[in-house]
């Protein structure tokens, strides 16, 4: 039987868990940390469901609303279960550079107990239900750039592909403790970028695998001819704010502790998307006349999403210079690039997601700092300030290859396969009910009916003059 440790270890375990650090004798979850981890878990979820099928429900027209929700609830169902099977192991096992092992398959040997690859003090089965929910959120944002016009069998499946062929291998990649182009944890690394909490991993690779996805769907019917008006800014509204609320759990949880990195990112969070969801209406006040609440609602995100890789790793001020850029270049990608290439990126994934992640990406090589986050030091201390900027590169030039080759692969071959788009008259009955048999709204329960968003504002117009 071993004997106890000393009083010293003991202190010294103690003095670990409130730094963070690696115990020396004591192999358990730390009960602050984990809680926040499980809290965050909880938030990053939130971040899908309800938060992100509320803003992309909004914006759809009221015909395909339930589409989406429909293809976020499935995303989870599917996403978890690839996640269960060996999508764990094959992003977080030790294997090779680019893709794990299997020995985590199934969730085997997952318990309570830490994994010392990433969290010392968070139990491993915490870790894991943590990063599903990244897992589960990164195809749900594809959604955005193909509704209204992809069934959801198609959906899917491309889904299923994808994961396995982008994601598995990008998460292992950039955060897998032997990756590829973990510069942070891996001293061995090929390429020594650093991404916090996404930038590549989930805004870059669904950005431009939703740009991919939608030039092979083709646009909408009625595209360029007919306004797609958002049926409800005020889900889109309500959907954005639980985002913002639940991307403190992405970003300041992938501290993995409740420590003073997650507290930089978390104020840094707050400080980036606070001030580009002043920037983004601001420039449309002034190009516009008018400040609009979807340009709240898509600054807000845009800002979100540039702050992503570079949340645990920048100060404050540098967080308020991304936040300026998150709002001007995404805005200039949604309402200009879009506008010059007419591709029809539904509900601007790419401009948003994968415009901004690739310039948060680009930006964390730039503002990064060890006054921060002292973990810089350990395996960049050489690269911080001065050359990081080029790895980023590198890593963001991976992800897109990856990205943008394996999207053409997957969609190309579902399109001649069991194909991806409904019948025209199912689109233009609305995928709600062409697919799922249900409809969002029934008008007729309010003593109305409203076959069409036309005839409905005709109607609503009709009533209020009747009143008045």
């Amino acid at each position: 039987m071993d004997a106890p440790p000393d009083l010293a270890t003991r202190v010294a375990d103690l003095e670990a868990y409130v730094r963070n650090g690696t115990p020396t004798n004591l192999i358990s979850s730390g009960p602050g940390h984990n809680a926040w981890m499980m809290t965050s878990t909880a938030l990053v979820l939130f971040m899908t469901l309800p938060g992100l099928a509320l803003f992309y429900g909004g914006l759809v027209r009221r015909k395909n609303i339930l589409s989406v929700m429909a293809q976020c609830f499935g995303c989870a169902g599917l996403v978890t279960i690839l996640w269960w099977l060996c999508g764990y192991s094959l992003a977080f096992s030790r294997g090779s550079a680019v893709i794990g092992g299997l020995k985590l398959a199934l969730l085997h040997g997952v318990t309570s107990a830490p994994n010392g690859d990433y969290a010392p003090w968070v139990s491993q089965n915490v870790f894991a239900m943590y990063q599903l929910m990244f897992a589960i959120i990164t195809p749900a944002l594809i959604i955005g750039a193909i509704a209204e016009r992809m069934k959801y069998a198609a959906v899917m499946t491309f889904i299923a592909l994808w994961m396995f062929v982008v994601y598995f291998p990008l998460a292992h990649m950039i955060w897998g403790v032997d990756g590829l182009m973990n510069g942070l944890a891996n001293p061995t690394a090929a390429i020594k970028a650093i991404d916090f909490a996404g930038g590549t991993v989930v805004h870059m690779s669904s950005g431009w695998s939703a740009l991919v996805l939608c030039l092979i769907l083709g646009r909408r019917r009625g595209f360029a001819r007919q306004a797609f008006l958002p049926h409800s800014v005020v889900l889109t509204t309500v959907g954005t704010g639980m985002l913002w609320v639940g991307w403190y759990g992405f970003n300041a949880g992938s501290a993995l502790a409740a420590d003073g990195i997650a507290a930089n990112a978390f104020t840094a969070t707050t400080l980036a998307t606070a001030v580009a969801a002043a920037i983004w209406p601001g420039l449309e006040w002034m190009t516009r006349g008018k400040p609009t609440v979807i340009g709240f609602c898509s600054g807000a995100v845009a800002g979100l999403v540039v702050i992503t890789p570079a949340s645990g790793f920048v100060s404050p001020s540098g967080a308020v210079a991304i936040g300026v850029l998150a709002g001007i270049v995404p805005f200039l990608a949604c309402t200009k690039l879009k506008a010059i290439f007419k591709y029809d990126d539904a509900l601007d994934t790419f401009g948003v997601h994968g415009v901004g992640g690739t310039l948060g990406a680009l930006l964390t090589g730039f503002f990064a700092t060890p006054d921060v986050n002292p973990n810089l030091s350990i395996n960049l201390g050489r690269l911080v300030g001065r050359t990081l900027w080029l790895e980023q590169l590198k890593a963001m030039g991976l992800t897109l290859a990856l990205s943008i080759v394996a999207t053409t692969v997957i969609g190309f071959a579902l399109k001649a396969t069991m194909g991806m788009r409904p019948s025209a008259e199912a689109e233009e009955l609305g995928l709600d009910d062409s697919e799922h048999g249900e409809a969002g709204y029934h008008p007729e329960e309010a003593g109305g009916h409203s076959p069409s968003d036309a005839e409905s504002l005709s109607n609503a117009v009709a009533m209020a003059n009747a009143r008045s």
